[in-house]
């Protein structure tokens, strides 16, 4: 009774801290990923008031949190954007791989912490923060300029390649064999494939069958169908994060959307108490010996994004003012670059710091890179002597409905 009791006044403590973080977060206009980190940081080992009780529900509440995450990033897309981004924009998807992965990979190696945390560490340089950007998007109001598509295909395609790199990272974070991770890869790149001809060929049956009149049964439908799938894909070594992210795909039209508007909250608070339990594993005094490596992969991985939105645009036929906007836009990186971090630090744990470190910087830095990047090369004198207009055509409806997710 006296555990239980501890466990609810902790819990209650967390999350009332979480809510008037987010107030905070909200009213300065900067995510609340890095004041969750330090929340994490300040109730975990070394912190200043350790959680003892309540640390194992935290547990399960952030496994559910990574879960909702995806699910969540899965239904914002139906198959056939994908299929189409796939299409017209894997060269750019390459060109971000190259430029912003390579880094990361790199500083693993040169702190001598070997081929898996190389590849770890890779993509937590690589993938930039889809919820953070989308916010910038709004609050900047860029969603009808011509660079917005070029900034959301970028994303599109970053959160599809995590289909295929969680489930390599899962196998090689367990440690098995060449044969053991092809295995593991030809699964995970069949279950993509199967779940995106089911989508596109009976995506209106599947959700059919999903379909309730009552929000209570749609959302225990759909909740109980993601635990279910992730359950069995991690049991797969896939990675459940995976599993959720292609019942989302799965899903479309009015029960996605449903769907969503339901389980967004749930999101918020699963993926806050997420941020929470990665804080609450790292130490505070693990930091300050990995400030400079995080601040040098930031100050590089600044640059190198910037360059990736700004070829992506130029690829696209934007003018040059909306490719230092789209540039900028895409730096913001937190919450797969926690996910991964999240998923390595059993094997690697000097990985944690160094995420922890990198996405403090780069979450207040990203939405500052956003606004200021095209007017600061304007102002160095920069500016092209023949510019169109680049707010003249609108966003599509999905790309801008992907933006505000």
């Amino acid at each position: 009774m006296h555990n239980t009791t501890a466990m609810l006044i902790e819990l209650g403590a967390i999350i009332l801290a979480l809510g008037l973080l987010g107030r905070l977060a909200g009213r300065v206009g900067f995510s609340p990923i890095p004041l969750y980190l330090l929340a994490g940081l300040a109730f975990g080992h070394g912190g200043i008031l350790p959680l003892q009780a309540s640390e194992e529900f935290v547990a399960t509440g952030a496994e559910i949190g990574v879960i909702l995450l995806l699910l969540l990033l899965g239904l914002e897309y139906s198959a056939s954007e994908l299929v189409d981004t796939l299409k017209t924009q894997y060269p750019s998807g390459a060109v971000d791989f190259v430029l912003n992965a390579v880094p990361g990979a790199a500083m693993a190696l040169l702190l001598g912490w070997g081929p898996v945390a190389a590849v770890a560490l890779a993509g937590v340089t690589w993938i930039s923060s889809s919820g953070v950007i989308a916010k910038v998007l709004g609050d900047l109001r860029r969603l009808g300029n011509r660079e917005t598509p070029v900034v959301l295909g970028v994303l599109v395609l970053e959160d599809l390649s995590m289909a295929v790199y969680l489930p390599i990272l899962t196998a090689l974070l367990a440690g098995v064999s060449l044969a053991g991770g092809a295995l593991t890869l030809l699964i995970a790149l069949g279950t993509v494939g199967a779940v995106l001809y089911v989508a596109l060929r009976h995506g209106r049956l599947v959700s059919r069958a999903v379909s309730s009149d009552s929000a209570e049964m749609l959302l225990l439908v759909v909740f109980g169908l993601t635990l279910l799938v992730a359950g069995i894909a991690q049991q797969l070594q896939v990675s459940a994060a995976v599993g959720a992210f292609l019942v989302g795909i799965a899903l479309s039209g009015e029960v996605a959307e449903g769907a969503g508007n339901l389980l967004t909250p749930l999101r918020d608070l699963f993926a806050a108490v997420f941020f929470v339990f990665f804080g609450l594993h790292t130490d505070p005094a693990d930091i300050p010996p990995v400030l400079v490596p995080a601040l040098a992969l930031a100050v590089v991985t600044t640059l190198t994004k910037i360059a990736t939105g700004y070829w992506a645009a130029r690829r696209a036929g934007i003018s040059r003012k909306g490719r230092w906007r789209a540039g900028g836009t895409l730096v913001a990186r937190g919450e797969f670059s926690i996910v991964i971090a999240g998923l390595t630090v059993g094997v690697e744990p000097r990985i944690g710091p160094l995420a922890t470190a990198y996405v403090l910087i780069l979450v207040v830095l990203g939405p500052l890179a956003a606004r200021w990047t095209e007017p600061l090369v304007r102002r160095l004198g920069r500016r092209s002597p023949r510019e169109t207009p680049t707010v003249t055509t609108v966003a599509e409806p999905a790309e801008v409905a992907h933006a505000n997710g």
